[in-house]
């Protein structure tokens, strides 16, 4: 039993470890490609704090967003451990959904902040977000941070829910009522 909990927080840190660097790295790389109104790179090379702020907001809210994502690939590799012979996956069938439930959870988180700042920018068009933020304007950045954050949180417990309801469960046994 010990052994088994070891394996599987090592399991759990390696994830962790291996999914922060994929999450900053491909929603860094999504956003930067993803805005059609300037480089966002290049002005963060310039030392653009307003865009800074909002890259870093990104991050960070898909980061949380796929946080709830591999709690449930934890779970399943929980009940894949604990139970070995109940279990009817293989590991090849627990790898594949754990990559369809990491998946899922990052289309999710990037749906996400790119329709909230689409719609933000849609509701507030006298204030030309694109237009304030290459000129650094930090108040926009932070405004659109906050909005990035707050869609995010609410996302973060659906992506849970959903995650979770998708985690297979072993069978008990049938429990016969009448005959």
């Amino acid at each position: 039993m010990l052994n088994t909990r070891v394996l599987v927080s090592v399991f759990e840190f390696a994830l962790a470890v291996g999914m922060s660097g994929l999450v900053i790295y491909l929603t860094y790389k999504v956003f930067i490609k993803a805005n059609p109104d300037f480089d966002m790179e290049e002005e963060i090379k310039k030392g653009n704090v307003a865009v800074g702020t909002l890259m870093a907001a990104i991050l960070f809210s898909a980061s949380m967003i796929l946080q709830k994502g591999m709690s449930s690939v934890v779970s399943m590799f929980r009940l894949y451990m604990s139970a070995p012979g109940e279990n009817n996956l293989g590991l090849g069938k627990l790898a594949l959904l754990s990559l369809g439930h990491l998946g899922i959870s990052m289309l999710a988180a990037v749906i996400t902040i790119s329709v909230t700042l689409r719609l933000f920018g849609r509701l507030g068009r006298t204030l030309h977000a694109g237009k304030e933020l290459q000129k650094g304007n930090i108040a926009i950045g932070i405004l659109l941070a906050s909005v990035v954050i707050i869609a995010c949180l609410y996302v973060g417990e659906g992506v849970s829910a959903v995650s979770k309801a998708l985690v297979p469960q072993h069978s008990i046994g049938e429990i016969e009522i009448l005959k």
